[in-house]
């Protein structure tokens, strides 16, 4: 459960320390029209190009397109290249750059040519030296990572194995966290997963993932039995497996396997959607989100990332329009009477994979108890219906005098708030038959109830979805506000 503002908020409160792989990522666009008379290969009408921080820095640089501060550990060569990337990351105000410059080898620069209208990659030309840092450049690394560790909430290390992350730098960065109560997440290139032993959490994708376990990693199922055996192996606590549009399967060490749906989204360009998403995980585990706010948090970015050409950053803006797509809706837009338009709804929204979660009551008057409660069922889905007693149904539960509001002023407050989705209004005494008509994933009530008191508990359940109670804020009730408010103006 999660309050998507208040956790984007503690979010900026953080300071992540990444250390990886540098590169300079340059993206060529032009349009392909003929082929060169000169050998078999397309030519390439150049109309623009752009050159951005990648690798680990991409990482960096969306740590602080979130808000956030990132002290960011790298390598370049003595190079221009490697100048281009000092500057561009000097211009950055929330990051803090140590960089080891190695004259030996070159830095990592990769040239992509893209076909302007298709956004198909055509070439990629590299430069690099993918073999380890020599033990000197080693030993400078080390010294530059240690002392700046109790500076940080949370480590990131991004292996793109092009030579910063070798054995020895990653056990000495591990360790050394550890012991100042560090979590450190790993975004992995090496098929040996053991090498990271002792980290938080590791996040293969879902090809370096069923390299380094050699299972075929289609199935949650698959992946959550090779993953116990990765999380034994290199000793810690969670895997994160991304899938690209298959969403994202989380496997803790304790608890149950989370799995989160793709958005549904037009991809633009893959380039980078990895880094961004370490980078949302990252913050929001040092903000203190349980697993699946953080997992929430982490797809909704990717969405954003490979909607984006290029090598891309992330804005809090654009999480909140991603997790809480309905928020600028107009409160009429909202609003639905139990029926034929509820089920185009949940068609679309069953198509997509979408978790959809229900809660019920009259919300006479809204107060913050109310909130919380829908704030919390909204943290725990991707789409959140409320069904709504009608003004009849109100009546006979709460005799004359209420509702206090008609339904659609009720159903109009309700809709304009932004946890909210989707307003049912319903007839009856009970929710039981919109229950049966939404199936809900999860079923949501405050926690003044017992999960036997839940009215469709066992409807949710025989479908194979949950009840959740939520702690209720104790002194918020409408009809102790209708009571006073009669005692005070009799």
């Amino acid at each position: 459960m999660f309050d998507f503002d208040a956790l984007a908020l503690a979010m900026t409160r953080q300071t992540v320390l990444c250390v990886g792989d540098l590169m300079l990522d340059e993206f060529v666009y032009g349009e392909v029209s003929r082929i060169s008379p000169e050998a078999p290969a397309p030519v390439i009408a150049v109309h623009r190009s752009e050159t951005d921080v990648g690798g680990a820095g991409n990482v960096a640089r969306n740590v602080a397109s979130l808000g956030a501060r990132c002290i960011f550990v790298g390598l370049t060569g003595d190079d221009d290249a490697g100048k281009t990337l000092r500057a561009e990351l000097a211009r950055e105000s929330l990051i803090e750059s140590v960089l080891v410059c190695d004259p030996a080898r070159p830095t990592t620069r990769k040239v992509r040519f893209v076909a302007e209208h298709s956004s198909s990659h055509m070439l990629r030309a590299d430069w690099e030296l993918a073999r380890p840092a020599s033990a000197g450049i080693e030993q400078q690394l080390i010294d530059a990572i240690l002392p700046l560790l109790p500076r940080a909430d949370i480590v990131l290390l991004s292996d793109y194995a092009k030579g910063v992350l070798t054995a020895r730098v990653i056990r000495n960065v591990i360790d050394a966290a550890k012991k100042l109560g560090k979590h450190v997440i790993v975004d992995p290139k090496s098929a040996n997963l053991a090498i990271y032993r002792g980290a938080t959490l590791l996040k293969p994708n879902r090809k370096e993932f069923a390299e380094a376990t050699r299972s075929r990693a289609d199935t949650g199922k698959n992946i959550a039995d090779a993953a116990q055996e990765i999380m034994q192996l290199a000793d810690c606590e969670a895997v994160l497996v991304t899938r690209g549009e298959h969403g994202m399967t989380l496997v803790p060490r304790a608890g149950e396997v989370i799995h989160v749906p793709g958005h549904p989204v037009k991809v633009r360009d893959f380039s980078g959607a990895g880094d961004t998403v370490a980078a949302a995980l990252a913050l929001a585990l040092a903000a203190g989100a349980d697993w699946e706010a953080a997992l929430r948090m982490a797809n909704a970015a990717a969405a954003v990332a490979v909607g984006k050409q290029g090598v891309a950053t992330v804005t809090p803006a654009e999480l909140r329009r991603k997790i809480l797509p309905h928020a600028s809706l107009a409160a009429e837009d909202k609003i639905v009477v139990a029926g034929g338009d509820l089920d185009i709804h949940l068609a679309d929204w069953r198509r997509q994979g979408l978790r959809v979660g229900f809660t019920n009551g009259c919300f006479d008057i809204l107060h913050p108890g109310h909130v919380k409660v829908l704030t919390a069922a909204r943290g725990v889905c991707d789409r959140l219906i409320v069904g709504l007693n009608s003004d009849a149904s109100v009546r006979r539960l709460k005799g004359e005098g209420r509702p206090v509001q008609d339904e659609r002023a009720r159903a109009e407050v309700l809709a304009a708030l932004e946890a909210v989705d989707l307003v049912a209004i319903f007839e009856q005494d009970t929710p039981i038959h919109l229950i049966t008509q939404v199936k809900p994933s999860v079923l949501i009530k405050g926690g003044d109830y017992t999960r036997e008191q839940v009215v469709g508990h066992d409807v949710v359940e025989a479908g194979g979805g949950e009840v959740l109670l939520v702690d209720i804020l104790e002194g918020h009730s409408t009809t102790s506000l209708v009571r006073r408010a009669r005692e005070s103006y009799p």
